[in-house]
């Protein structure tokens, strides 16, 4: 149990507590304590775990700075803190600032920033491990040394400690005994210090053979690091080039120079085989972190990572807010991905909070991807950040063959959504031994159940979104707010039986028509649904590895940095999907997903063929693909944003308002937007319903803010929305840099 701190206050302390206040709160205690400190300190009614508060990050430029307290608490009328939290070092000075970053440059609660990385602290650090050593103190008078009690003295070390369970194995004597002996003063109690959750990762354990070009770029990354100052590297390679290989050479420098490497992923299912290939290059696994990890991990390798044991660590994007000491690198591997954006509670881009913490951390940081976003080409064009290509695929392999198949002239037969051609060149592959991929980036059975009596369409109630048939589960389901509800023998609206239908296809449905077209395939189905573990990706991998499969059905987490050298060829079942709506990046989007799963095929000896089904095959992505010009997509897409001031070359920030009715969130928009700010080179459109305009129950509508990219927004925002006033019901929400425009 701590101790209580002393009732003679004398002293004001600041501590940021994880709840949503505008900063920190003050309290009073008898002594100083300085910034990091974990306390615990009274809110409310209840007791929290809080952090003591220095200044905010020196690095915080005027637009970003939160404006000091309106008023200031007399010293005599604060509340007491509690006591310490035992066990726990004090949150590091790096971590502390890159927490106010956040907060202000997403203009988020800083006590909700800090809760991400209080969540190991808050849970109660790891208790330390004590055992005995042999004392130097005498026998005392009267004391009788029994054969029980001898066995013990004869176990014991002078020197290593050993706990009571292992001086029990090791003597045959019983708990007691040892305690006796402890207060006799024969036996003294020692710390035992724990062993490292991570063994250390040997840079020099299995060196690769690269290809002059890749060792060329690996030894201009490993300058990066050997600087030991802030850089930003785009590392951009065509699919199957060995861009990991390469930046895995930066890591070894990293390691050499005796500092911390943190590696971002996009998805936690790509950790189990990443930490493979980590492990034949380097002899250990790293350490891991994900929402999927339990308790006693994380605790570990948060302190681990805390005192330097842990030298590596792969992670989703919660990882940027471990309590590093000595960051060396940072990696973002497909950088490009949206997943990167949290888009609920605290919201914040992971790949550009990984650029902040590398610069405050003063660590080289490389942004890897087949298909770089605009953002970083952007930057890269204004000279903000290195440029390093792979132009050629390892080992000589060649990239695939992209074809396009006009569904107008090539379309399945009725009720199917496979093209003949497509059939055939599958069947073709799977003569010859080789493997065949389908991809389709929509889970469950169809997106849509409809009657054809009466044309009801099954809705989610609780969002303007349409439930998804799950046959597999024999449910329907929202994707958004995650409702469930059996399937329906007949249609609610009108009650007429057998009446429901299916339109259009989910990945169960191409399951379905795959395994009534080829009842001899060695079938896998990879989608979110199905594969809800690194564990249970990893087991997937290793049969397709294994040749145990040779037909895949897949959602895009296979179109993610797999290596399969025996799949030759992939069939994209809809490739107009994320061309529709009004979203700003809906082409650079489709362009990335389809590039990124065209590049799976021919990885091998074997050359590879994509075949993509479109109606639109005319449309600028299809061309793109087609003729493999990623470059001259995006030098298009920037031609077509340039003049609108569009995301990169503007800035966008989203106000989100919601109530659980319309009229109260749209009398709530229409105010802001009466005081929306003006002046040249800023802009707000809107309000507008969102084009999810229900969802979990609440309205919503968007504003949204543009401005020139020299215009900071942050300001703005606080000028314009610092007074409004907020029913119980009404929720406000602002999004800097949305990724999504749902």
């Amino acid at each position: 149990m701590s101790p209580r701190v002393s009732n003679d206050h004398t002293h004001r302390v600041s501590v940021l507590v994880p709840r949503p206040f505008a900063g920190p709160l003050d309290y009073r205690s008898a002594y100083p304590l300085p910034p990091g400190t974990l306390v615990r300190v009274p809110l409310g009614k209840k007791e929290v775990v809080g952090c003591v508060w220095g200044p905010s990050a020196p690095s915080l430029p005027p637009d970003l700075r939160p404006a000091p307290p309106k008023r200031i608490v007399a010293l005599a009328k604060l509340r007491s803190i509690e006591g310490l939290v035992e066990h726990m070092p004090p949150l590091p000075e790096s971590l502390r600032h890159f927490v106010d970053w956040v907060a202000a440059y997403g203009m988020n609660a800083p006590g909700m920033v800090l809760a991400i990385a209080m969540r190991v602290p808050a849970a109660g650090g790891i208790k330390p491990v004590t055992g005995w050593v042999r004392s130097e103190a005498s026998m005392p008078a009267g004391f009788r040394l029994t054969p029980a009690r001898q066995a013990v003295l004869d176990a014991v070390s002078e020197e290593q400690p050993h706990t009571v369970t292992e001086l029990s194995e090791r003597s045959g004597a019983s708990a007691a005994v040892i305690r006796g002996l402890a207060q006799a003063g024969l036996l003294e109690e020692r710390m035992i210090d724990r062993p490292s959750v991570q063994k250390r990762p040997d840079p020099d354990y299995h060196p690769p053979i690269l290809s002059p070009n890749q060792a060329a770029v690996a030894e201009a990354l490993v300058h990066s690091v050997q600087a030991q100052r802030f850089e930003v590297t785009l590392l951009e390679g065509v699919t199957g080039s060995g861009k990991t290989e390469v930046y895995f050479e930066a890591v070894a420098a990293c390691l050499r120079e005796g500092k911390q490497v943190l590696v971002l992923l996009p998805e936690i299912v790509l950790t189990a085989q990443w930490t493979s290939r980590f492990a034949a290059r380097f002899g250990v696994e790293p350490a891991v972190w994900h929402s999927e990890l339990g308790h006693k991990t994380r605790r570990e390798t948060w302190c681990a990572v805390e005192s330097g044991q842990t030298r590596v660590v792969v992670g989703a994007r919660s990882a940027l807010f471990l309590p590093f000491t000595d960051l060396g690198l940072v990696v973002v591997d497909e950088e490009h991905e949206s997943t990167y954006k949290q888009e609920e509670g605290v919201l914040y881009h992971g790949r550009d909070m990984a650029i902040v913490r590398a610069r405050m951390a003063r660590a080289a940081i490389v942004l890897v991807s087949a298909t770089p976003s605009m953002e970083t080409l952007a930057n890269v064009e204004q000279g903000r950040y290195r440029h390093e290509q792979l132009d050629a695929r390892h080992g000589g392999a060649q990239l695939p063959e992209i074809s396009l198949l006009d569904l107008r002239e090539h379309g399945p037969e009725r009720g199917l959504f496979l093209s003949p051609v497509l059939c055939d060149a599958i069947e073709k592959r799977l003569e010859a031994g080789e493997q065949a991929m389908l991809f389709l980036n929509r889970r469950g059975y169809a997106p849509l159940t409809l009657c054809r009596a009466c044309g009801h369409r099954i809705q989610c109630p609780n969002c303007s979104a349409w439930m998804v048939e799950h046959r597999a589960r024999r449910v329907f389901a929202c994707h958004h707010c995650e409702r469930v509800e059996p399937l329906k023998p007949v249609c609610p609206e009108c009650g007429a039986e057998h009446s429901l239908v299916p339109i259009g296809p989910g990945i169960e449905r191409i399951d379905e028509e795959v395994r009534a077209r080829f009842p001899q395939a060695k079938l896998l189905s990879m989608a979110s649904d199905t594969l809800t573990s690194p564990a249970a990706m990893a087991e997937a991998v290793g049969r397709i590895a294994n040749n145990d499969v040779n037909l895949i059905i897949g959602t895009q987490i296979v179109a993610k940095g797999w290596h399969f050298p025996n799949l030759t060829l992939v069939g994209v079942v809809d490739s107009d999907l994320g061309l529709g709506g009004g979203d700003l990046r809906a082409a650079e989007r489709t362009m990335q997903l389809l590039h990124q799963v065209a590049g799976r095929a021919g990885r091998g000896e074997k050359p590879g063929q994509v075949m993509l089904q479109s109606y639109v095959s005319d449309h600028p992505v299809m061309q793109a693909l087609q003729h493999n010009d990623f470059q001259a997509f995006m030098e298009q897409e920037a031609a077509q944003r340039r003049p609108g001031f569009w995301p990169p070359y503007g800035r966008l920030a989203a106000v989100i308002v919601s109530a659980p009715k319309e009229s109260h969130a749209e009398q709530l928009a229409r105010h802001i937007a009466l005081n929306a700010p003006e002046g040249e080179g800023i802009q707000v459109l809107g309000p507008a319903p969102a084009p999810l305009a229900l969802l979990r129950g609440r309205y919503r509508f968007r504003l949204l803010l543009r401005t020139r990219r020299g215009i900071a927004v942050q300001p703005l925002l606080r000028r314009w929305l610092g007074d409004v006033k907020l029913s119980k019901e009404a929720k406000l929400e602002i999004d800097i840099d949305p990724v999504s425009f749902m």
